[in-house]
């Protein structure tokens, strides 16, 4: 009996570090994308992004999408966005992840919240597909 509880907690504790292993890889891409964008930083969207993702948006009641080659070309270096970011959630399983983002931007007044889908694609997390949505606010 001993040993069997000896076993349970030794593969619990291992379950747990590559867990958090993989939480803390996903959170630096997300934050790759996070920081990127707000700080005018199209390299590290590259290290973010697979290169054939795309992001997903309904306007005027119609589905829209845009080119995350685009997306990444409108990031000019150091010109700042001055928005917030912080991740919500995530959730993974192997070698996938979803993840929900939210982000503050301060002109014009808008709150986005992204979903993120992510691959571990050669030992690195990608996000692979975004969709999101935004709602003005006022101050």
């Amino acid at each position: 009996m001993k040993n069997t509880i000896t076993a349970m907690l030794l593969f619990t504790g291992i379950l747990f570090t590559y867990s958090q292993s993989e939480i803390e890889n996903i959170n630096k891409t997300l934050y790759d994308y996070i920081e990127g964008t707000a700080n005018g930083e199209p390299d590290r969207l590259k290290n973010a992004f697979d290169k054939n993702f795309n992001l997903y948006f309904v306007k005027n009641d119609s589905l829209n999408i845009w080119s995350g080659r685009k997306y990444i070309d409108n990031i000019k270096p150091g010109q700042k966005s001055n928005s917030i970011g912080r991740v919500l959630s995530i959730d993974f399983e192997g070698d996938a992840a979803v993840a929900k983002i939210e982000i503050l931007m301060p002109g014009p007044k808008r709150i986005y919240t992204d979903y993120l889908m992510l691959l571990k694609v050669n030992g690195s997390w990608k996000i692979i597909h975004k969709s999101f949505t935004f709602k003005n606010y006022h101050e």
